[in-house]
């Protein structure tokens, strides 16, 4: 009995000595494939989604005629792999401004940008939500120790949604061309180089809508029974197409109009709103008349907050009309330095200078301004905007001097006289004003101005008119009546004296 038992011991020992060999062996065989599957690069992205489910854009290579070492096929797909995964984390990463899998795809030097880029966006809690959908990719070089290649992507369609604060700011889409480099760092092909560049035709279309402010001669215009209020319920295109008419026979080759922040609908645009104004645009196109879009206009609120409406109002209005054929440019905003005192000079040159950046992100092709009060703001953003515009109302004697001044501070950028005129006005509330002969006087010295110093210009107004909005000149009698007296045409439809020197053909 006791030698039964004995056996019995032994034969449990070494099962128990069996179980915990097969335990340790189980253990060390899970432990390594767990570190396996760490090294799997499909879940870098802390998912179980692979990448061929994640991210397929269309990829269409151009023919292979590189410089250097013939390419594979099997190097050029790995390439391919790793160029797109790279694509893939950039749009993770600015999507939740976390670094995930930026090491393994971009080189040391490629990732400061990225970084800095993230943090700035984890600041302002921005985010965008961005893909690629098409690349079509030259292989330019390939070094023939097979660590280096360089590649062109050409017209890269990308489509991003930025978000600030939880709220859309902007939604664009765009075509781009990328220059990339890329090298072969431990068995993965990471980005050294990554650069946006500009293409030849937006370059060529840029400058052919340069060399059109170059010839500008135009008019600000309201029609004459609504000024200051064009989109509202007296809009009547019949109207507007007949002014056109009587301008472009008149020699100018532009327009110049406002679109009002509030009436439009400030974030959220009004869709019956941006309606009439691309009718505008298409009656303008229909007498190959030019149109200068002036935003924000009785607007005065820079507050730093509200900064994502105000830019989802302008993305919504440049991208709507961008590729109009009747599109001149952009003028950000009709006299912000009047703005300086009530709102903070620094308060009113950083909201434009961040609206600047917006519409030139939305519309890479049309040229951008701003419509400064006097000659003396000009220099401000002047590297900022493509054209330098400003409003001259003051003793014409001067102007000359004061166009020398901004030539010399401001060399490279063509100056566009955006506003002048004088009130006919002369009656009760102004008894020593000026007459429909003196303001055709004025007219006739200014277009000799102009063209002795190659200025390009847009008068103030076409039409005299009826009734000046309080919002515009306040309620002193005497400021709104010299106001409604500016045009080149009464009120009775007849043309004045200045009607002549309307232009300077």
């Amino acid at each position: 009995m006791r030698g039964i038992n004995r056996n019995i011991l032994r034969g449990t020992l070494v099962l128990s000595y069996i179980a915990v060999i097969i335990f340790i062996l189980f253990g060390i065989s899970s432990l390594y494939s767990y570190l396996n599957t760490g090294a799997d690069r499909s879940g870098m992205l802390r998912t179980e989604i692979k990448k061929i489910d994640q991210y397929l854009p269309q990829l269409e290579w151009a023919s292979l005629n590189n410089e250097g070492r013939v390419m594979d096929d099997q190097t050029l797909y790995a390439i391919q792999n790793d160029y797109l995964d790279a694509w893939y984390v950039k749009h993770v990463a600015f999507k939740t401004n976390s670094l995930t899998g930026i090491d393994d795809y971009y080189t040391e030097t490629a990732r400061k940008n990225i970084i800095e880029f993230v943090e700035q966006n984890n600041d302002k809690n921005i985010s965008i939500v961005g893909t690629t959908l098409s690349h079509n990719p030259t292989l330019d070089f390939f070094s023939e120790d097979g660590k280096l290649a360089v590649i062109t992507d050409k017209d890269v369609t990308e489509y991003k949604r930025i978000y600030q604060d939880d709220a859309l700011v902007l939604e664009n889409k765009e075509k781009s061309t990328y220059k990339i480099i890329l090298l072969l760092e431990d068995g993965l092909w990471r980005i050294r180089h990554m650069i946006k560049e500009v293409s030849a035709d937006d370059i060529n279309k840029f400058e052919s809508a340069s060399k059109d402010f170059k010839s500008l001669k135009g008019i600000n215009y309201y029609p004459q029974d609504s000024p200051w209020d064009m989109f509202g319920d007296k809009f009547d295109t019949s109207i507007i197409e007949k002014d056109f008419k009587i301008i472009k026979k008149s020699g100018l080759n532009s327009i110049r109009i406002f679109v009002p922040y509030e009436d439009f609908g400030k974030a959220h645009v009004k869709p019956e709103k941006l309606n009439k104004l691309k009718q505008v645009l298409d009656l303008a196109e229909s007498q190959n008349l030019k149109v200068v879009v002036t935003l924000f206009d009785f607007f005065g609120d820079y507050s730093v907050l509200n900064w994502t409406l105000n830019q989802h109002h302008a993305a919504t209005i440049v991208s709507s009309l961008k590729n109009h054929k009747a599109l001149l440019g952009w003028d950000i905003k009709n006299e912000p330095n009047l703005d300086f005192k009530s709102r903070g000079k620094t308060n009113v040159i950083a909201w434009l200078d961040n609206m600047i950046d917006l519409v030139k992100s939305v519309d890479s092709i049309h040229p951008v301004t701003i419509g400064w009060s006097n000659t003396q703001s000009t220099s401000i953003l002047k590297n900022k905007v493509d054209i330098v515009s400003f409003h001259y109302y003051e003793d014409l004697d001067k102007l000359d001097a004061a166009i020398k001044i901004m030539r010399t501070e401001i060399p490279n950028k063509p100056l566009v006289l955006q506003e002048f005129g004088i009130s006919s006005y002369s009656g009760l509330w102004k008894p020593f004003g000026s007459s429909d002969d003196d303001q055709a006087n004025y007219h006739k010295k200014v277009q000799e101005i102009i063209a002795a110093n190659n200025l390009q210009f847009i008068s103030w107004t076409l039409y005299d008119f009826n009734e000046i909005p309080t919002a515009v000149v306040g309620r002193l009698p005497w400021r709104k009546k010299a106001q409604e007296f500016y045009g080149f045409i009464d009120k009775n439809g007849e043309n004045k004296p200045a009607f002549k020197y309307i232009s300077n053909q």
